[in-house]
């Protein structure tokens, strides 16, 4: 059985949209902290571009974890 995590980032955009970062394998001592200064880092940086303009909030972030388990081949 293969795991694999990912963080995902979502933002708000200027034009009010949401706009979402994943980041594949992600530390594993990861605190939540750690994520929203990232997060507003990022947003003051200006270092994403979207269609719907800059980035202007960070909503929410979370760790996906998903199992593989191969059966054939």
């Amino acid at each position: 059985m293969e795991e694999t995590k990912t963080l995902q980032m979502t933002f708000v955009n200027a034009a009010n949209q949401r706009v979402t970062l994943s980041v594949q394998d992600p530390r594993e001592d990861l605190a939540a902290q750690d994520v929203e200064t990232a997060m507003n880092e990022i947003i003051a940086a200006n270092v994403i571009s979207s269609a719907g303009g800059d980035l202007v909030a960070a909503v929410s972030a979370r760790i996906i974890s998903r199992q593989v388990t191969e059966l054939i081949g």
